[in-house]
């Protein structure tokens, strides 16, 4: 088991004994915003489910099938994990206007509502910390969306819990508004993540890569000129496509040598990247 399946187990024990939890309190309490971040954690815990499932595929090596490897299931992943909170924001939205509306806004507020609260807050802390780390080390986005899901908990949690200090002192609308709250974070986030995962499911270039190549393509002297540049990301990995144009008279040898330090210039300056470079004699001055 390597460390990105390690974070994502992680993440899988943690996401169960939360949600768990939270269901307990959030039933005895009959409080919407417990048992709206309850909902949360289930859907997290789906959610963290599928990021070790798809991990586990994406560092599967190419086939004669997938000749780019299997990265793309963890940009999968992240829009379906993106579906899933969309779907638990509108729930949550539509159960706390109708308790609103119905009046049927009375919360129990016990000293377990607090703990499970705070405790879910901590939780969330140091797993999203811990999921950062990994995701950034091995530029998993699987692991970037768990990662962000677990760090807006933690805000999402503060909202619950404020409603519960007003629901504490009589004020038991603050409890259905915090769970708003909570569904508007999880909405704009949701949001966030698909665009991001479609982006990278449609072959859309990442921000600030056709620069960095173009950068370092035309700061080589040995290049007349380039063209062609193709660029792509699957999962964890960046794929460089380009055609170079080198003086005529130069032999295959030197050109093959020329193209390697090319590519390795590229990949070190992009982690995970696979680089090709197309060799094209340019044109002779008459």
């Amino acid at each position: 088991m390597n460390s990105k399946q390690k974070a994502a187990l992680s993440s899988i024990v943690a996401g169960f004994s939360l949600t768990l939890f939270k269901f307990i309190v959030g039933i005895l309490t009959a409080s919407l915003g417990i048992l709206s971040e309850a909902l949360h954690s289930l859907l997290d815990l789906v959610a963290a489910i599928i990021t070790y499932v798809s991990v586990s595929i994406s560092d599967k090596p190419a086939d004669k099938d997938h000749n780019y490897g299997h990265g793309k299931v963890e940009n999968l992943s992240a829009f379906l994990e993106s579906i899933l909170l969309g779907v638990t924001s509108v729930w949550i939205v539509y159960e706390a206007i109708s308790r609103l509306v119905s009046g049927n806004v009375q919360v129990e507020v016990t000293v377990w509502s607090y703990i499970v609260v705070i405790s879910a807050m901590i939780i969330d802390y140091s797993r999203s910390r811990n999921l950062f780390k990994e995701a950034k080390r091995s530029n998993s986005q699987a692991l970037e969306a768990d990662a962000i899901h677990f760090s807006t908990d933690i805000l999402s949690s503060g909202c619950v819990l404020l409603g519960l200090i007003f629901a504490n002192f009589g004020y038991h609308k603050a409890d259905s508004i915090a769970a708003i709250c909570v569904a508007l974070v999880i909405l704009y986030i949701a949001y966030g993540m698909s665009k991001k995962a479609v982006d990278v499911l449609l072959d859309k270039v990442p921000k600030g890569i056709t620069e960095l190549v173009e950068k370092k393509l035309k700061s080589n002297g040995n290049i007349r000129k380039y063209h062609d540049l193709k660029i792509r990301t699957a999962g964890a990995n960046t794929f460089i496509k380009v055609n170079i144009h080198f003086q005529p008279e130069l032999d295959l040898k030197t050109i093959h040598i020329m193209c390697d330090n090319i590519e390795e210039e590229i990949r070190t300056a992009i982690p995970n990247s696979d680089v090709t470079v197309h060799a094209e004699p340019d044109e002779l001055k008459k």
